[in-house]
């Protein structure tokens, strides 16, 4: 995405979309300090790159690495002048990186974007409260609630690279979602490390649902979505504001991460099976259709042969509309890496997550067939090839199924709404007809 002629600042985002959300809010600075930038590109005319690296699990710390790596070839080459590195990697790993690559002109952490700018010459805008550069198709965008995370989990490093829970106050997120209306947004995807844990370090108590109401008074949105809400104490009064208020997604996306009591324990979860089990069947009876995304780990120490088949039947019998799987990794100074054993082979993790999506293909395969003949309402995000990418208010941008619509048929705008009825479907995707 190319804002102005001549850039000369490239910024490479790595990871989740909270990275996204950190990136356009710096690109923004940029731009009301008259600095010339594009994103993710491999033009040779900039140069200088600030890469935002994620550190979250072993492949993404990885893939930050090399691409730090190839840059700092590329200026030792002479390709580029100034390279900047900041994000989670760079927040926890900070001395490690400085001692083994050479080339970085800064290392910044996650919070550093003032430092950043200062570096730059540039000054950092208060004013700009909530205003970015938006990165993804214009008509979604996620909202980030809050910085960091308090829950324990043993295996996760979030806390150590993004601090303690820090909730945005209420008034800066709606002046946000009002900013991010007014630039034709229709859709906002409110991301957090913990949603469910939004407002008690603000307000003493859990204030997702009022949240939830403000932001869907904002004009213009005609779609909330929810990411990452954590099982435990889980907030149970969203729910009439989701079952009231049509323009919040029946959907939500809860990271169970496991099943078995043992493997929950000693993930340090603080919810059990028959909790587990309790929270999935209050969800479907009182939001008839909602759709209910997971995330699971296979392999963390202690996991036998057992407790993966307890996993296994939770997904049979679950049926969850859409599910991911990650292999455990022993992540630096988290509390498994330095209490247990990772005593799980790594081909037996990878073929226990092959396990896990082989059975989930078979029931997205029969939840898709389950929708043939049905109408959906759908956002087309993009032309592709022959067809129309679009989704449907239970499906989120990039990691869920998509509607294709053939662009043979009909011509659609990107960002619109429309009715469609499905007509066929695989393990992954429908395929409809838009309705007169």
């Amino acid at each position: 995405m190319i804002r102005k002629r001549n850039p000369v600042i490239n910024i490479v985002t790595l990871g989740c979309s909270r990275n996204v959300v950190d990136s356009e809010f710096l690109m923004k600075q940029l731009e009301a300090n008259n600095l010339q930038f594009i994103h993710d590109s491999d033009s040779e005319e900039a140069k200088t790159v600030i890469i935002n690296t994620c550190g979250f699990i072993r492949d993404a710390k990885q893939e930050s690495i090399d691409t730090i790596l190839q840059f700092a070839k590329a200026k030792q080459e002479g390709r580029i002048n100034r390279l900047f590195v900041m994000g989670c990697l760079s927040e926890k790993y900070k001395d490690e990186l400085k001692v083994n690559i050479h080339g970085v002109d800064g290392y910044f952490g996650t919070n550093d974007i003032a430092a950043i700018l200062c570096t730059l010459g540039a000054d950092y805008k208060k004013e700009l409260i909530g205003e970015r550069i938006l990165t993804a198709p214009k008509h979604y965008a996620y909202i980030k609630i809050s910085e960091g995370c308090d829950r324990a989990c043993a295996f996760c490093a979030i806390p150590l690279m993004r601090g303690k829970h820090k909730s945005r106050p209420i008034e800066l997120i709606i002046k946000e979602a009002e900013y991010l209306a007014g630039k034709g947004v229709k859709e906002l995807i409110l991301i957090a490390q913990d949603l469910t844990y939004y407002g008690i370090d603000l307000y003493h108590k859990q204030k997702l649902s009022d949240l939830l109401k403000y932001i869907s008074d904002v004009q213009g949105i005609e779609w909330i979505r929810l990411h990452y809400a954590y099982p435990a104490s889980f907030p149970k009064d969203i729910v009439s504001v989701i079952k009231e208020r049509n323009n919040i997604c029946k959907y939500l996306d809860i990271p169970f991460q496991h099943i078995n009591n043992d493997i929950l324990a000693g993930m340090k979860r603080c919810v059990n099976r028959d909790q587990v089990y309790e929270l999935i069947d209050y969800l479907r009876n009182e939001i008839p259709g909602i759709a209910l995304r997971t995330t699971l780990m296979v392999g963390y120490p202690g996991e036998g042969s057992k407790e993966f088949a307890e996993l296994k039947e939770f997904v049979r019998q679950v049926k969850f509309d859409r599910l991911g799987v990650f292999t455990y990794s022993e992540e630096d100074d988290t509390w498994s890496a330095l209490n247990l054993n990772d005593m799980v082979p790594e081909n037996i993790k990878r073929n226990r997550a092959d396990i896990i999506m082989k059975e989930q293909m078979h029931i997205s395969k029969a939840l898709n067939d389950s929708n043939i003949g049905k109408l959906f309402k759908v956002i087309v995000d993009r032309g592709e090839g022959d067809n129309y990418i679009c989704r449907s208010e239970f499906d989120s941008p990039e990691v869920d199924n998509e509607v294709l619509v053939s662009q043979k048929d009909v011509k659609l705008n990107t960002g619109d709404f429309y009715t469609v009825k499905i007509y066929a479907a695989d393990e992954y995707d429908l395929y409809g007809k838009v309705e007169d």
